[in-house]
């Protein structure tokens, strides 16, 4: 039961992450906001597929997935780093 309410929490908490910096994106128009927010949206798939995994579909290995999503999420906060370097 904790454990669910710890993927639910991290998920939760990723997504907010993920509404504000999209919110102060759209206010200031900053790109590297925007590469944040893709991440922290990734991130947040990256929860909601953990949670999937371990404890509603546990007779289906989805951890290929999960990494593939956290990679990805933190490929485009690196990416946007990179590009937002003046």
């Amino acid at each position: 039961m904790m454990a669910e309410f710890v993927y639910v929490l991290c998920a939760a908490t990723s997504l907010v992450c993920a509404l504000l910096l999209g919110r102060a994106y759209r206010r200031t128009g900053q790109r590297l906001l925007l590469w944040s927010t893709l991440c922290f949206a990734g991130l947040f798939v990256n929860d909601v597929v953990t949670f999937i995994d371990l404890v509603i579909a546990t007779d289906v290995d989805l951890q290929w997935l999960q990494s593939s999503v956290g990679v990805v999420a933190v490929a485009l906060l690196a990416i946007g780093l990179l590009l937002e370097v003046p």
